[in-house]
């Protein structure tokens, strides 16, 4: 009896410890009876009846990442291009990510290696190496949709490398390099030829401002010159108008003007060393009388002394 008991004992306690399961937090397990989904187990402390009872499947309830493997795809341009990535994904229901799919894992990797394909053949090659926020885009929409079913969320899909074959790499090496030579030939050509604007205006400027300079000098001289004449045709005037009255003097002024100032002319000409006077000293002389007497008739008399005057010729100038 007591070795009964014994085994008895031991026999329960077997069985209660077969019934406790201790769930990990960021884990579910799913359990069934007879082969049969019943429930999902949260994390902590729980107790499945043995024999009847057992733990289907532990599920990772985290966020997970998953690699896509290195693989070549044709471009929509017949380029070939080495691509891999990685899908961030996260189990929300435990029951359908067990029995809804059979290898979550695998049925994921699949379907994003087959829509990676399927996008990234649709693009051309500078669309696939430029617009890889587009290609992530479109690679969530699609592989998130075609989850939901198996209680996923995808979170992320990044695609971590493309590598084109090298002899597309060295062409658009040369491309590159010839573009940038040729926007430095238009940035320089555009450069001389806003330099060749700005010289050909200032020029234009300058001689406008130096054609409106001669015209305006051309005014002013122009100008002085009829202002002379009018004085000189006013002096002229007055000693005809003085020889008309009958004073016989004013011609002897205006002839000694002019006999004056051509004197004048000889002196200050810078090739003449010497000055000879062949006129008579005389002939001056009553030049300048007549210039007195002429004042004295327009001023009075008194007003002016006729200048005496010492015959004598005159000596030569230097």
């Amino acid at each position: 009896m007591l070795e009964f008991l014994v085994g008895l004992s031991v026999f329960a306690l077997l069985l209660v410890m077969m019934s406790v399961k201790i769930v990990r937090q960021g884990y579910r397990y799913t359990i069934e009876r007879f082969g049969r989904f019943v429930r999902v187990a949260e994390p902590g402390f729980n107790l499945v009846t043995p024999f009847i009872y057992r733990v289907g499947h532990k599920i990772n309830m985290m966020e997970q990442v998953l690699d896509i493997p290195g693989q070549e795809i044709i471009t929509k341009d017949n380029a070939m291009v080495a691509v891999d990535g990685v899908v961030f994904f996260q189990v929300l229901d435990a029951a359908k990510a067990a029995y809804e799919v059979s290898d979550l894992y695998l049925a994921i990797m699949a379907l994003s290696t087959t829509n990676l394909r399927t996008v990234m053949g649709s693009m051309d090659l500078d669309e696939t190496l430029s617009k890889r926020d587009e290609i992530n885009a479109r690679l969530l929409a699609v592989v998130d949709q075609a989850t939901e079913s198996w209680g996923v969320k995808i979170t992320r899909v990044e695609l971590k490398d493309i590598r084109p074959p090298r002899d597309i790499v060295d062409a658009m090496t040369r491309q590159m390099k010839a573009e940038r030579e040729k926007r430095a030939a238009i940035l320089e050509s555009e450069g001389m030829r806003a330099s060749e604007i700005l010289r050909a205006e200032g020029e234009k400027q300058a001689k406008i401002l130096q054609a409106e300079g001669l015209k305006e000098a051309a005014f002013r001289e122009a100008e002085a010159r009829e202002r002379a004449a009018q004085a000189e045709a006013t002096a002229t005037k007055s000693v005809s108008d003085a020889i008309e009255g009958g004073s016989s003097q004013a011609i002897n002024y205006f002839i000694a003007q002019k006999y004056v100032e051509a004197i004048g002319k000889f002196a200050t000409s810078p090739n003449a060393k010497t000055i000879l006077f062949p006129v008579e000293a005389t002939q001056l002389m009553g030049t300048l009388g007549g210039i007195g007497e002429l004042a004295k008739e327009v001023l009075g008399k008194d007003a002016v002394a006729a200048p005496t005057v010492r015959p004598g010729l005159p000596k030569a100038g230097q």
